[in-house]
């Protein structure tokens, strides 16, 4: 059974289209990640799925429940995390906490176990305001507010954006351990590394859908070799790469770029010989496994 389902979801505000036909389906028990830069239409399809906005065409539901005509059965089975804090900043910890789980008619003793791991980061500080709460403290708070009345599906709107790199580990541990007790989890993310992390991930761009499948299988039929080339200056780099003859596609990737030939054997002394030619000194050109972020690029070339 799919735990949420989407045919042909548009949605506009004025001229912008926002979502453009978007389709898919979550599995239960399942960790489904929505992948895709800021302004790709993730934030608009979780408000439209969590029953906040309605959707210009298409049809959409969690659980068996349509979105339009069950919203308020909808609500009850989910819980909602959106990309911006928003809890009650002058509230203590806890009481944030009390006040979402009396709002479900449940309290924390009943549903403790499922935050446990989650809460016990913060529950030292839990007479602290919320407003004082560091990044990764509030993502804890936010995330221990949407599980308290143990949700059917758990919706995640970019929740590790902003924080530290041990914060974000923390929390697809964190995740994981939730999706061991039956909770369907869909999240969005724009850090193409978190895609490795899902069970399935739509990559997105533009309000469509680029592909939906497992990460192994959307690098693994990626099809084209892949360079990671660095020298002393990127930017140079990217310039002269992109007028060699033998470039398909080349792109920064923090201190290197990532190069994808046209033709299937390269010539690494050409290319090396091409590069000191244009003054380029300490080149170092190594041939990697393709990721999901070069098939992302990839397909959105091809779109």
């Amino acid at each position: 059974m799919l735990s949420v389902e989407a045919e042909n979801i548009v949605k506009n505000y004025g001229t912008v289209r926002a979502l453009k036909g978007v389709s898919f389906g979550v599995n239960e028990g399942e960790i489904f990640g929505f992948i895709g830069p800021d302004g790709a239409g993730k934030s608009s399809l979780f408000r439209i799925l969590t029953t906040l906005l309605l959707p210009d065409e298409g049809k959409a539901s969690v659980c068996g429940f349509d979105i339009i005509k069950d919203y308020g059965s909808i609500r009850k089975i989910i819980g909602y995390m959106p990309g911006k804090f928003s809890l009650y900043q002058d509230l203590s910890v806890e009481e944030n906490l009390k006040f979402f789980a009396s709002v479900f008619g449940t309290t924390i003793e009943r549903n403790y176990h499922l935050i446990k791991d989650i809460y016990s980061h913060i529950e030292p500080f839990k007479n602290r305001r919320a407003g004082q709460l560091s990044g990764g403290m509030k993502q804890k708070l936010a995330l221990s507010c949407a599980l308290i009345h143990k949700p059917s599906v758990l919706f995640l709107d970019e929740p590790t954006t902003g924080i530290d790199a041990v914060s974000r580990k923390e929390f697809w541990i964190m995740l994981k351990s939730l999706k061991k007790e039956g909770i369907s989890i869909v999240v969005s993310t724009p850090y193409m590394d978190e895609a490795t992390l899902c069970d399935r991930v739509a990559l997105v761009q533009d309000g469509r859908l680029l592909r939906t499948d497992k990460p192994d299988n959307i690098s693994g039929s990626f099809g084209k070799r892949v360079f990671a080339i660095r020298s002393g200056s990127v930017y140079n780099l990217m310039n002269d790469l992109s007028s060699y003859e033998d470039c398909y596609s080349v792109y920064p990737f923090g201190q290197e770029v990532h190069f994808i030939p046209k033709s299937n054997q390269p010539d690494s002394l050409l290319m090396v010989e091409y590069l000191t030619h244009r003054q380029h000194i300490n080149i170092r050109i190594d041939e990697i496994k393709p990721t999901i972020e070069d098939c992302f690029m990839d397909l959105m070339k091809l779109s």
